[in-house]
């Protein structure tokens, strides 16, 4: 997996994440573990070695809250 951050120069920032063939089916166990299990939370986590970048991202299930996010993909647009 390799994460980085994208600058846009207007104080807004994007994380890119370049997956694995092979980490696909571990994300999705996670996630489906999460569902299951309301209480649990996962990490995506750095070995803190280099310059710097991103350390760590941690998935949990949102309770009641504002959102500042959206998922999307080829067939779901994002609502801008």
């Amino acid at each position: 997996m390799y994460v980085e951050i994208e600058d846009f120069k207007t104080g807004w920032y994007g994380i890119g994440i370049g997956i694995r063939e092979n980490e696909i089916d571990i994300l999705i166990g996670q996630l489906k573990k999460m569902k299951k299990e309301k209480t649990q939370h996962f990490h995506l986590s750095s070995e803190f070695e280099g310059d710097g970048g991103v350390g760590d991202i941690e998935f949990y299930l949102q309770k009641d809250g504002k959102d500042n996010m959206q998922i999307y993909g080829f067939e779901i647009p994002p609502n801008r």
